[in-house]
C-alpha cells in the first residue's frame, strides 16, 4: 500500500486533489490507515495516471469518471469529439493571435493615439475574409497575385513586416516637419530599398497596388490596414520630392 502522501511524491498529485478526487468518486482509495490516512496500490496510480493523461487532453473530470467507469464506453467516438472540440479551439486561438499581431502593429504604426490602432483593427476583423479574398482576385492577375505574397501584412511578425511598420510610423511622427526633410527623405530611401528589395522590376505592380491604395474604397475592399489619408498623401508628396531629387541624381552622373 502506498501512503497518500507518497502518493504526492510520486506522481505530483497534490494530497488536495486526490482528496477531491475521492469526493467525487473518481478514484477512490484502496483503504486507509487506522489514523484515516488514504492508501493506494498500484492499480489506483495506474488509474490516476490514466485521470492525468486524460485531462490533459481536454477532458471534464466527470467525463473522465464515467469514461474508466464503463467497460462499454465508445471511446473512438469520445476522441473524436474532443479532436474536433480542440480543432476548433485551436482555430480560435489562431485568430486571436493575428488580431493580437494586428493590434501590436497598429500601435507601433499610431505611436500614442491606441484608441485609433484599437478602432481600425477592430473595423478589419468585422470585415469578410471571403470577400476580400475573392476582390483580390478579381484585381490582380494570377502573377500579381504570386506577389502579393511579398506585401507586408500587419499580422505577420518577419522582420520585412516589422519594418514596414516601424517606418510608417516615424513617417508619422515626423510629418510637422514637411516632406523635404532630411529625416523624412531618409525614411522615403529606406522605403524605396525595400521596395525595390522585395518588388525589383514591378514597378507595373507596385503603381497599381499604391493607386488602390490611396483609395480608401479600393483599400478596405483588399483588407489592408487603413492608413489615414493625411499619411497617405504626406507619403507621396515625400516620395515625388525624393524620386525628382533620385533622377536629377542620376543625370548628373
Amino acid at each position: 500500500m502506498i501512503h497518500i502522501h507518497d502518493v504526492q511524491k510520486l506522481t505530483g498529485v497534490t494530497v488536495r486533489t486526490l482528496r477531491y478526487y475521492d469526493s467525487i468518486d473518481v478514484l477512490k482509495p484502496a483503504s486507509r490507515t487506522e489514523g484515516g490516512h488514504r492508501l493506494y496500490t498500484n492499480e489506483e496510480i495506474k488509474k490516476l495516471q490514466q485521470i492525468q493523461f486524460l485531462q490533459n487532453i481536454g477532458f471534464q473530470l466527470q467525463e473522465i469518471k464515467a469514461m474508466l467507469a464503463s467497460d462499454d464506453w465508445n471511446w473512438l467516438e469520445s476522441l473524436k469529439k474532443q479532436m474536433a472540440f480542440v480543432q476548433k479551439e485551436q482555430k480560435h486561438l489562431r485568430e486571436k493571435e493575428q488580431s493580437l499581431r494586428e493590434l501590436i502593429s497598429g500601435i507601433g504604426m499610431e505611436g500614442k493615439d491606441r484608441w485609433r490602432a484599437i478602432q481600425k483593427i477592430m473595423h478589419l476583423s468585422q470585415q469578410d475574409k471571403d470577400m476580400k479574398k475573392n476582390y483580390r482576385e478579381s484585381m490582380f492577375d494570377e502573377r500579381e497575385q504570386s506577389l502579393w505574397e511579398n506585401v507586408p501584412n500587419m499580422s505577420f511578425d518577419d522582420p520585412e513586416s516589422l519594418e514596414w511598420i516601424a517606418l510608417i510610423g516615424q513617417i508619422k511622427q515626423h510629418m510637422d516637419k514637411g516632406p523635404q526633410a532630411t529625416k523624412v527623405q531618409q525614411i522615403i530611401k529606406r522605403m524605396d530599398e525595400k521596395r525595390e528589395e522585395s518588388f525589383a522590376g514591378e514597378e507595373e505592380f507596385i503603381n497599381k497596388l499604391w493607386d488602390m491604395r490611396m483609395s480608401e474604397e479600393q483599400s478596405e475592399n483588399l483588407g489592408l490596414y487603413p492608413i489615414d489619408q493625411d499619411v497617405l498623401d504626406f507619403m507621396n508628396e515625400a516620395y515625388i520630392l525624393y524620386a525628382a531629387e533620385k533622377e536629377e541624381d542620376g543625370e548628373s552622373l
